[in-house]
């Protein structure tokens, strides 16, 4: 189904009855990557989950977005189809979103599948760090944008030029203030070999979170479909 919002066609499918559960998918992602779990509790619950705009069958947003424009999407997504205080579930990208969405919006209960939040000082990579002073240097910033297609990130290379700008604004916010504000029980299921989102980023989170618990499954940043038995066994006791 199709839904015009902030000026965007959004791309969603809404199933099963019950109290509501929003599945909120990872940057490159789209509506399928959510659905596993979701078929699992469309029995008791009903489920909503959208391609976020620039993936699946949504249209890219107009010009680059930050998380909070992603936030203002689902406000509205969630006015207009009248879902009431949802279960939030999100991974990755989509976890960032339901992290800022949830610190002011009401919500049953909240988890996140592998979402980095925490902005950690780490030392750039040497390419990275060449390719800040190319920038930088007179006649040389052209160069610069022509290497972030060879240096950049997988995510990076493969976006358009929006959407590029998309990832940048969203990876470099710190959610770890909205984070803090959140009341509502929270759930994070993260991989011990997720090297997208560190455990170790993951265990910050549940310490300044004011009512979460850490769960480390055996995988990757997909943890939570490759448990994804166990996953839904879990999920069945916290929702």
């Amino acid at each position: 189904m199709k839904i015009n919002i902030r000026g965007v066609s959004v791309n969603y499918i809404q199933y099963g009855e019950g109290k509501d559960i929003l599945l909120l998918h990872g940057w490159g992602q789209n509506i399928e990557m959510m659905k596993f779990l979701g078929d699992c509790f469309s029995d008791r619950f009903r489920i909503t989950i959208l391609d976020f705009p620039g993936f699946g069958e949504s249209e890219e947003p107009p010009v680059a977005w930050s998380i909070s424009d992603y936030v203002l999407l689902i406000e509205d997504l969630v006015k207009t189809l009248e879902i009431k205080k949802p279960i939030v579930m999100g991974h990755s990208f989509g976890g960032r979103v339901a992290i800022k969405y949830s610190s002011n919006h009401p919500i049953e209960k909240l988890i996140l599948f592998g979402s980095p939040c925490i902005r950690l000082q780490t030392k750039l990579p040497l390419s990275i760090r060449i390719l800040k002073k190319l920038k930088t240097l007179p006649g040389l910033n052209q160069i610069g944008e022509k290497m972030k297609k060879y240096i950049g990130s997988r995510d990076y290379k493969a976006a358009s030029p929006i959407m590029r700008e998309t990832l940048v604004q969203v990876v470099n916010e710190d959610l770890s203030s909205f984070a803090k504000q959140i009341e509502e029980p929270t759930l994070l299921i993260w991989g011990d070999h997720d090297e997208e989102a560190p455990v170790e980023e993951a265990q910050i989170l549940e310490s300044i979170m004011y009512d979460a618990a850490l769960i480390v499954l055996p995988g990757t940043h997909y943890a939570y479909l490759e448990n994804l038995p166990r996953v839904v066994s879990i999920l069945n006791n916290f929702i």
